[in-house]
């Protein structure tokens, strides 16, 4: 059998290539200069930033300025009313432009690499979580139903979660099995905070209690819309025991309100209730 010419085997590995790892950025369309597992050029990569703004100190919502003054305690008017059931839930960043499509590219296109990526992301949130630990925490995705998985074929919070304890110091244990989805429930989108609330009311459960009895946990999504998910998922984990409960997200939908440019002595006393509900 002849052996291919070289110019037949290059066209050829290029056109393998060209399937497997696309030529523009999945994000902005723009050439990628290199080939690689991600398909988003560096610049798009580069955009994505931790958020800055004043955050709730239970659910990350933003807060403005002017609540952070006046209200003094740093909770979400939203957290007030209705008190999540974690300790703390922490977010990269805000799920728009180039986050969001990142989420999407692994989510719905099955982009997997991107789940290193997203991990590295949360790894930075989950490092200021541990800063107020006493202990290791167990890691734990929230997971998905066993239908839904079949269907998408992974879950995308335990690659993310598995990312994250790979990117993270220490020895940060992962947990898949600890928490398990019962039940099918609705997807979220349109439904009121009650809705919500009911619809996934007991949808998870621990298998192993003597497993987390006594510990902290940190829960891994990808994204945190209202935090009713996990506040459910927090909710179970306590009863069967665990200590403290922390989230920590990829993304947050944020419904506080739009970031002020707050003047020099709002900045001053910002500053200081921040220093004061961090406590």
């Amino acid at each position: 059998m002849r052996a291919l010419p070289v110019a037949a085997c290059r066209s050829l590995l290029e056109s393998f290539f060209s399937v497997l790892f696309p030529s523009d950025c999945r994000l902005c369309s723009a050439p990628l200069a290199n080939v690689s597992r991600v398909p988003v050029c560096p610049e798009c990569l580069a955009a994505i930033r931790p958020t800055r703004a004043p955050q709730c100190v239970l659910c990350g919502d933003r807060l403005s300025g002017a609540q952070l003054v006046t209200g003094g305690t740093g909770v979400c008017p939203a957290c007030q009313e209705h008190p999540p059931q974690f300790d703390r839930a922490l977010s990269f960043a805000e799920y728009r432009d180039h986050l969001k499509g990142l989420i999407h590219l692994l989510k719905y296109e099955r982009v997997t690499p991107l789940a290193g990526r997203l991990g590295a992301c949360v790894a930075q949130v989950v490092a200021e979580l541990l800063a107020s630990a006493e202990q290791m925490p167990l890691v734990v995705p929230v997971p998905l139903h066993r239908n839904r998985r079949r269907s998408r074929g992974f879950n995308q919070a335990e690659l993310i979660a598995r990312a994250t304890v790979k990117r993270s110091p220490g020895s940060l244990e992962i947990a898949p099995g600890l928490l398990v989805r019962e039940r099918d429930t609705i997807s979220q989108v349109g439904l009121t905070r009650a809705e919500r609330i009911e619809n996934m009311w007991d949808a998870f459960r621990v298998p192993d209690e003597k497993r987390v009895a006594g510990r902290d946990v940190v829960l891994i999504d990808d994204v945190m819309t209202t935090g009713t998910t996990l506040s459910e998922c927090a909710r179970v984990l306590k009863l069967a025991g665990a200590h403290r409960v922390w989230a920590a997200t990829a993304a947050r939908a944020y419904h506080g309100a739009e970031p002020d440019e707050p003047d020099e002595q709002q900045q001053e006393e910002i500053a200081a209730a921040e220093v004061v509900a961090s406590v």
